[in-house]
């Protein structure tokens, strides 16, 4: 379980995706049956935006989308630091948007 989330925090979520056509990012790709879909995970950068009272975790993306999820969901960590290193331009583009994100509603509930 992943606790002492706050404000600022960089997070990666693993979100699980298909589709006829993965993209380069795409991990743990795995064919339909009959080989039309394809099954597969992302990884999604996104900051802290707010830690709710009731546990759940108000998080913004590099377009300034807001989902709010767990604190303890199973999808959810935090970088490592050679993760960090490597992805810090995405942070830094996800950061940018979130000081224009104010007091919006979530607009997607993810695990909710």
């Amino acid at each position: 379980m992943q606790a002492n989330w706050k404000a600022g925090d960089w997070a990666v979520y693993r979100k699980s995706k298909s589709g006829v056509n993965p993209g380069r990012r795409a991990a743990q790709v795995v064919a339909s049956p009959k080989g039309e879909t394809y099954g597969y995970v992302v990884d999604k950068f996104w900051v802290v935006d707010e830690v709710l009272t009731d546990g759940h975790l108000r998080l913004v993306t590099a377009k300034g989308k807001v989902h709010t999820i767990e604190a303890d969901d199973p999808n959810l960590r935090r970088p490592s630091l050679l993760q960090r290193f490597l992805w810090r331009e995405r942070f830094a583009m996800v950061e940018a948007s979130r000081e224009h994100v104010g007091d919006q509603t979530p607009s997607n509930a993810v695990g909710a």
